[in-house]
């Protein structure tokens, strides 16, 4: 199986297995291989399915033979973050508390996935319980970024990131409460799309806190995305926040041209303290934009200076709430930067998780408002450029800044809103991916896909591809 193969999208993958140009018994054979090769180096995995994934392999090729077809990802094979519960399986959360837990039951993300068709080859990396943006774990070490081995990937969905991108799986699921989606996504050079809150069902799911947490699709295209997001997509009565909305059909709404689109820009906050280059290449991508038929309006979103405060006291609070008991009883076994953020969720008060809980319904009321004139809000994913691994602090225009606060300060506040938003590669600054994010309106996914179409459309990246990955050897790149 060549390398040309692993380095295609999950989509294109799925097309060959349906017209039956390649099996996926050998597609999952030659990921697995090349997974294992690589994972020393990106250290992606935490665990795989060799002998499950290829039974999964045998049964999906057996039901495409008999016109049984499921669709798009039928027979494709990947990994998904290990904070996603499957039946019969250790889910650790990328923590020595839950090392040896196993669910009876599936994720509802991956029952929907596993109706899809899906070969499922292992579980990734992550930061532990999914509260951190480094994804340098010291229960299962740090993931290394594949654009650059030395740099973080970006978190908590590290893994996931790092196991895209290096095309160690053609696509995958990654969980949201501050960025956690969008943050590894940019920093690999992936598409990344957080759904709208209750979109995507969060049955078997570890939270890291209730009403922030999103799951979402990791993938190497924009048509990845719209068809991973039509498969986990949709009511599950399980999850108190799952939302009884009709799912669209996503892929169908990819196509068209930008003409007629508006684009909001929110100056004062998204374009304030934010690395010259990224910001370049960002407002480069609005104007190709506008060349091609879209139109730019300025929004205000003044409650947004406050956001960063508000994501901290509502996060840090329901997490700590999640691990109070944990907290007393064995704090000893949590990570060392884990333990002190949860025991300074623990300092918040219910006047100040309540008042966070107020600013955050004033910041969602102004989202609103703002995109009642224009059709999506485009800014930077990120600030900064990833840092070193072990970093405490990224650079900005020459000045150090603090890592966590820095790389969740554009993408927090969609959490907080709960509106969609999806980061697609912009370009490249020093040899690392830059992302540009769209934010939407609620259960307008379509749309925030349709413009991170057009973005991909114009190749940002020129074809370049992570130095780490299936085709590196090939390109002459390792």
């Amino acid at each position: 199986m060549s390398d040309e193969l692993l380095s295609k999208s999950a989509v294109e993958v799925g097309e060959l297995i349906r017209t039956k140009q390649v099996s996926p018994v050998d597609v999952t054979r030659s990921l697995l291989d090349h997974a294992h090769r690589l994972n020393d180096e990106v250290n992606a995995y935490v665990s795989f399915r060799d002998d499950a994934a290829m039974a999964e392999a045998q049964k999906a090729e057996q039901e495409i033979a008999a016109g049984e077809h499921r669709g798009p990802l039928h027979g494709v094979p990947m990994a998904l973050k290990d904070n996603l519960y499957v039946a019969g399986e250790v889910t650790t959360m990328s923590s020595k508390i839950h090392g040896d837990f196993v669910s009876k039951d599936d994720a509802t993300a991956v029952s929907k996935l596993r109706d899809a068709g899906i070969v499922l080859t292992g579980k990734l990396n992550m930061h532990e319980y999914a509260w951190g943006i480094d994804n340098n774990s010291p229960h299962f070490g740090a993931v290394h970024n594949p654009w650059n081995l030395d740099k973080v990937p970006g978190g908590s969905s590290g893994g996931s990131g790092a196991a895209v991108a290096s095309d160690m799986s053609f696509s995958t699921l990654g969980t949201d409460t501050a960025g956690s989606i969008r943050i590894p996504s940019a920093a690999c050079g992936l598409v990344g799309l957080k759904p709208t809150h209750g979109r995507v069902a969060k049955f078997g799911c570890y939270p890291l806190a209730w009403t922030l947490d999103h799951i979402g699709p990791m993938a190497k295209t924009v048509d990845d995305a719209a068809a991973m997001l039509q498969a986990i997509a949709g009511f599950d009565h399980r999850d108190p926040t799952s939302a009884d909305v009709p799912v669209g059909d996503y892929r169908a709404a990819l196509g068209g041209d930008p003409k007629g689109l508006v684009i909001g820009i929110e100056e004062d906050y998204y374009f304030r303290d934010v690395d010259t280059n990224i910001e370049r290449l960002v407002r480069a991508r609005i104007d190709d934009l506008v060349s091609r038929g879209a139109t730019v309006k300025k929004v205000s979103i003044p409650a947004l200076k406050y956001s960063e405060w508000t994501e901290l006291a509502v996060s840090l609070s329901e997490a700590a709430a999640i691990h109070h008991r944990d907290l007393e009883t064995r704090p000893q076994d949590f990570g060392d930067d884990i333990r002190f953020l949860f025991y300074l969720g623990e300092l918040f008060s219910s006047v100040d998780y309540l008042q966070a809980q107020q600013v955050r319904r004033q910041i969602k009321q102004e989202f609103t408002a703002a995109l009642a004139d224009v059709d999506v809000l485009i800014a930077p994913t990120l600030p900064v450029m990833a840092p070193d691994i072990g970093s405490p602090v990224a650079d900005l225009n020459g000045n150090p800044v603090d890592l966590v606060d820095n790389f969740i300060r554009y993408t927090g506040p969609s959490n907080l809103t709960g509106l969609p938003a999806m980061t697609v590669p912009g370009g490249l600054n020093d040899g690392l991916p830059v992302g540009v994010q769209i934010v939407g309106k609620a259960f307008d996914e379509a749309t925030v896909l349709k413009v991170g179409r057009f973005i991909e459309e114009s190749d940002p990246m020129q074809g370049q591809r992570a130095p780490v990955g299936a085709s590196a050897a090939t390109a002459g790149r390792r």
